[in-house]
Formats: structure tokens, C-alpha cells, sequence
């Protein structure tokens, strides 16, 4: 059996990048692509370490380079394609939906046209996100119904149905990933963690939606980089894999936990906001079916990881602290 050869869509992703740096820690070749310049090494952990020399990089847009995305399947015969790339953030979803539909159904469903051609493709990755179920109550498997709460979710409920006719229809090799709440060091600074170590650490109040009532479970997106690959190596195709922890937390008391670990606390260093509309209360993945199946589990541990995170951020604290810690939107 050859090695698999793989392409990484949207790859300056916090998710794209840990997972790209994961495999390539494997011993694979990857070529990873973004719509963006490679950021500041601080968001690379490929950067960090010796494999870099197994990772390249090209710029490429689902929204316009579909063209060049077929030259580079003809021309290096990916067997495995894992695509992280979308519009991603939930609030601002509701404030120019079309870009969400665009990159999220049209040019998703225009990717996966062309990639079905394509005689070298094993396995297509697809990786979603739980909001497609909206707020859930009691822990919910892989076949739960539908019932998206957001632009956002709208947006990604539509592509994962696509690609259910394409894989019925066509037998189109795809898989599905839904993770929980990913964190960890190289993330994007408008995340609840990153913002939170670098706003204590710089003494700046944090502003919390809704005083964090929501609950999530947060889980090390190096766990989820594993459970990908052997997704996306062993995984059946047309089934979906949850990926997740059985440990929630709200997001106040990540918040604490997080402060407590900086020696900050909560009443001096944040400040409660009003809740974003459509905020889902909880999500509850169960991960039976990805442990059974595939052998996986989750080895890093919340407390683990934050200390991990706030590492991360006192190692890059003099470049991440003149940088923007919100989130700029990109059509």
C-alpha cells in the first residue's frame, strides 16, 4: 500500500495548521493550502519544529482558484484531501450571511464537483461543526437530527447534505468530522482562551457574552489532529465521527480556571457583556462510536492544556501583544 498523499484545505486555520504540524510529525508530505499568506510563525506550529521540511505551502481560494486546486490534483495525485476551509465565526454570520453561503455551500459544493473526478482521491475529509444540531440536550450520537440556530450553522447543515446526496449518488469517498470546542497554543486570538491568558497577562479587562453561562467541552486540538488522521486513514467513508471529551465546563468557569492558573481574579479582570443572538446552550457530543471503531482517545487534559496555551503565549507575548485580538472578516 503506498503512502497517503495529502492535501490540507485551509490550512492558516487554527484547526488546519495543528493538524497539518501533526501530520507531517508523522512522517507524511503535506501540502497545505490557505486563501492568505502563511501568518506569523506564532500560529504555525509546523514552524516550531524539524518536520517543517515535509510541509509546503501554496495559496489557494475555494471562492476563486478551483481551476488551479484541478492542476494540483492531476498534477501530485492526492490520495487524501482534508478540508478545514470556511467561513467559520458564528455572530458575525448574521451580519453578511451571503459570504457564509458563498464559501460555505456554493464553492463547497463547486470543490467537491471537481474533486469527485478525480481518480486518485481515497478519502475526502470533510470537517464540520455540531452548530448544525443547534443547543442539544442530553449527550447526542452522530445521526442526530438537524436544527442549525445561525446563518453559520445554516450554512454548514447545507454543505454536510450535499455531500450525504454526493456520497449516496456518486460514491463520492467522503467522511465527517464534528469536533467540540478546540483549543490549544497557535490559536486565533479572538477565541475565548488566547483572549483571556493575553488579556490578563497584559492587565486589559475581558469582555464575556452573556457572563459565560453557556457549556461546552473543550478539547487539546492536538487530540483532535489525531483523531483526524485516523479518521481520515481508517474512518468508513459516509459516516460521521464526533471528536470530544466527556467533561463540560461553562465558559465562566474556564474563564476562572484560566485566571486562577495567571493568579487573576474574575471580579478584576472581566466585565459581562449582553449574550450574541442564536447562541447555542450546549453542545453534548458523544465519541463512542470514534473510540470504539478507531481506538481513539483524548490524552490532554483541560487544566494541560491551558497551561500549554499560556506557554504558547508567553513564548510569542511581545509579537501577540501589538497584534489585533479581533476577528476581521473576510468575504
Amino acid at each position: 500500500m503506498t503512502a497517503p498523499r495529502f492535501l490540507v484545505l485551509g490550512s492558516n486555520s487554527f484547526s488546519g495548521a495543528t493538524f497539518v504540524d501533526f501530520v507531517a510529525g508523522q512522517g507524511h508530505e503535506v501540502l497545505a493550502t490557505s486563501r492568505s499568506p502563511e501568518p506569523h510563525d506564532a500560529f504555525l506550529p509546523y514552524r516550531w519544529r524539524d518536520h517543517e521540511c515535509r510541509v509546503r505551502f501554496q495559496r489557494l481560494d475555494l471562492n476563486h482558484d478551483l481551476d488551479d486546486l484541478d492542476a494540483l490534483m492531476r498534477a501530485e495525485r492526492f490520495t487524501h484531501v482534508v478540508n478545514f476551509a470556511a467561513q467559520s465565526m458564528v455572530g458575525q454570520s448574521w451580519q453578511n450571511p451571503d459570504h457564509w453561503m458563498m464559501t460555505n455551500v456554493v464553492s463547497t459544493v463547486r470543490l467537491h464537483d471537481r474533486l469527485r473526478a478525480h481518480d486518485s482521491l481515497e478519502r475526502y475529509v470533510h470537517v464540520t461543526t455540531p452548530e448544525v444540531y443547534g443547543s442539544t440536550e442530553g449527550w447526542v450520537k452522530e445521526d442526530a437530527p438537524f436544527n442549525p440556530s445561525t446563518p453559520y450553522a445554516v450554512s454548514r447543515a447545507a454543505g454536510d447534505m450535499s455531500l450525504r446526496t454526493y456520497f449516496s449518488h456518486y460514491g463520492f469517498p467522503v467522511l465527517f468530522t464534528r469536533a467540540a470546542n478546540v483549543f490549544g497554543s497557535g490559536q486565533q486570538l479572538y477565541r475565548i482562551i488566547p483572549r483571556t491568558v493575553l488579556s490578563a497577562l497584559a492587565g486589559k479587562r475581558l469582555t464575556l457574552d452573556g457572563g459565560g453561562k453557556s457549556v461546552r467541552s473543550f478539547i487539546h486540538m492536538t487530540d483532535v489532529a489525531d483523531a483526524t488522521l485516523k479518521i481520515a486513514v481508517q474512518g468508513r467513508p459516509g459516516e460521521c465521527y464526533h471528536i470530544s471529551t466527556d467533561r463540560m465546563v461553562s465558559i465562566r468557569e474556564l474563564v476562572e480556571l484560566i485566571l486562577d492558573r495567571l493568579g487573576k481574579s474574575f471580579a478584576d479582570s472581566v466585565d459581562v457583556g449582553p449574550e450574541r443572538p442564536g447562541k447555542d446552550v450546549a453542545y453534548r457530543l458523544d465519541s463512542s462510536k470514534l473510540r470504539t471503531e478507531l481506538g481513539w482517545k483524548d490524552m490532554i487534559s483541560l487544566e494541560a492544556g491551558v497551561e500549554d496555551t499560556i506557554a504558547w503565549a508567553r513564548r510569542f507575548e511581545t509579537a501577540l501583544s501589538g497584534m489585533n485580538w479581533d476577528y476581521v472578516h473576510k468575504p
